[in-house]
């Protein structure tokens, strides 16, 4: 799979830096990316939608571990 582009957008917040898309295979864009910096340095949070009852779900997320 190649990742064919990446936006980012920077944020000057606390703990959010920034958001980011990738485009994969030219074909499909996954938009929504945080860049957060944590405790053991910058992360990407991946798109997520808050649930009824307060928690959070990602929209979309790698299923193993090569992936990630």
């Amino acid at each position: 799979m190649e990742i064919s582009e990446v936006r980012i957008t920077l944020r000057d917040d606390n703990k959010l830096k920034g958001f980011a898309s990738i485009t994969l295979e030219n074909a499909f864009v996954i938009r929504g990316l945080k860049i957060i910096e944590g405790g053991a340095g910058l992360f990407i949070a991946m798109p997520s939608r808050k649930r009824k009852d307060g928690t959070f779900q990602d929209i979309a997320h790698p299923i193993n571990m090569a992936t990630r």
